[in-house]
């Protein structure tokens, strides 16, 4: 009786997300490395959100126990982290997109010591350039005791005859001085050589074919001595923040940093959501797909001033559970393993908030398109091309609301954002379990077939309308440009 007891007491906890969180306070990194790895493997930790909290805490811990103020150690033990991570499920890129922006967050944190010790040295240059030199500003330069030639009191007292005579010997020595001057130049002569520079005006916009480190501009030297940018080599090279003179700790920078990128995954929901009135009007029909807790927050914002329907296709046989969960109780029947949020997350049903759902198979989504006034899909991972990876069932939605002219609206995060082109989109589709489709039962009809079960769906960028994220609406071709004000060059490949 006791033992059975003993027995009863005892909870088995799933390995997750949370039971990973908890465990990464009191376990050191590489073993927190390792079991990231392994439930990576397992797929106890999967979808965009989980895998982001979760590699977003792992940095912060393998951040916060490094050893030294080398920039380039740390980049080099970031992207080694980052590597192992990604090989370990390549399918979720958003692993990628955390460990690229923590190693922009270094690099940012270089660029901007360099900024402040050169601001520094800069101004130190010219205090001690104003203090050996003399002052000017004090003593007037004495004026010329001769008249101008050019004046005409000159020749206010002359006479008519001493006049002319003048102008003559004037004009004599000026056609000397102008054989004298030397010819203008067509091209700007150079300064090294110790030749002042001749303004022609044919040589206004003419440049020297071989740049020398004369012409580099003033404040963009490069540390080696050298013209030109400063390159990712030269930046792990020279961001040594162990001199005594250091004016920011490194650790403590990016440190701070990745908190930040905590609190964005934290608020990405709700700043997504804040943009819902401004894409949904009353009256409307609106076809989603899959149970999406982004999709659901940002319906339910909406709901608050709009009456519209909501028509669910359940995306069998995947989401099909979740999906009757979301639209009946508002929370979903199985835990965070197939979630894109936190376990346990439970709101408000949008049935509650006085709004009409249907949900249909996905075979009727042709049928009803032509009712519908727009299309809210999510996303697993938008590329930089503006194509995204959904699930399954997305690509074929997204053609038949082009077809109807429907226009087609994508909630995403900026985290899900990949620099990532999609070259092999054969790499980037996952495949589940084909007995999910086919039951194993009917082993004549398997036998006789190849079953493939693709969780996720490949949608091109012209299938997309528009994309709302927590930094607004933006058009699928203007992605790129957010890509490069997210990720470093350097650091889109691991």
């Amino acid at each position: 009786m006791a033992r059975d007891m003993a027995q009863a007491a005892v909870t088995i906890v799933t390995p997750g997300l949370s039971t990973f969180l908890k465990s990464l306070k009191t376990t050191p990194v590489e073993p927190s490395i390792e079991n990231f790895i392994s439930l990576l493997k397992r797929r106890q930790i999967r979808n965009s959100r989980p895998c982001a909290i979760a590699t977003t805490a792992l940095l912060h811990r393998v951040v916060g126990e490094f050893k030294g103020r080398d920039a380039g150690k740390l980049i080099e033990r970031i992207r080694e982290v980052g590597r192992r991570l990604v090989s370990a499920q390549p399918h979720e890129v958003v692993v990628g997109n955390i460990v690229r922006r923590v190693l922009g967050l270094v690099r940012e944190v270089v660029d901007d010591s360099k900024d402040s010790e050169t601001n520094a040295n800069s101004e130190i240059a010219q205090i001690s350039q104003q203090e050996q030199s003399p002052s000017q500003s004090a003593h007037r330069p004495n004026l010329s005791s001769t008249i101008s030639s050019f004046s005409p009191l000159k020749h206010a007292a002359a006479e008519p005859g001493q006049l002319h005579a003048s102008r003559q010997s004037e004009a004599t020595s000026e056609s000397r001085e102008l054989l004298k001057r030397p010819m203008l130049s067509h091209s700007y002569t150079s300064i090294a050589a110790g030749v002042p520079m001749s303004h022609s005006l044919f040589g206004l916009f003419s440049y020297q074919d071989t740049p020398s480190a004369s012409n580099t501009p003033t404040g963009h030297h490069s540390p080696t001595g050298k013209g030109g940018a400063l390159t990712s080599h030269n930046l792990e090279k020279l961001a040594d923040f162990s001199k005594p003179n250091a004016r920011v700790d490194l650790k403590a920078e990016v440190m701070d940093g990745i908190r930040e990128l905590q609190d964005e995954l934290e608020q990405s929901d709700e700043q997504i959501a804040s943009n819902a009135l401004d894409h949904i009007h009353s009256n409307e029909i609106i076809l989603t797909h899959t149970a999406s807790t982004s999709v659901q927050r940002f319906l339910l914002n909406a709901a608050r001033k709009r009456k519209f329907t909501v028509v669910h296709a359940e995306t069998h046989p995947h989401d099909h559970t979740a999906t009757h969960g979301i639209v009946l109780t508002g929370r979903k029947r199985y835990n965070e393993e197939h979630d894109d949020d936190d376990e346990g997350s439970s709101w408000k049903p949008l049935i509650a908030a006085g709004i009409e759902v249907y949900v249909i198979p996905d075979s009727h989504v042709f049928a009803i398109m032509s009712r519908v006034n727009k299309v809210i899909l999510a996303t697993h991972t938008v590329l930089a091309n503006g194509g995204l990876i959904a699930a399954a069932g997305a690509a074929m939605i997204a053609r038949a609301a082009k077809e109807h002219q429907t226009p087609v609206v994508v909630i995403s995060g900026m985290y899900k954002l990949s620099p990532l082109y999609p070259s092999d989109t054969d790499e980037l589709i996952e495949y589940g379990d084909a007995g999910s489709v086919v039951p194993f039962e009917d082993g004549e009809f398997v036998d006789r077939v190849d079953v493939e079960n693709p969780l996720y769906d490949y949608v091109p960028a012209d299938l997309v309308s528009l994309y709302i994220t927590n930094l607004g609406g933006h058009a699928p071709s203007y992605l790129y440009r957010i890509v490069a004000d997210h990720y470093r060059q350097e650091d889109i490949t691991l």
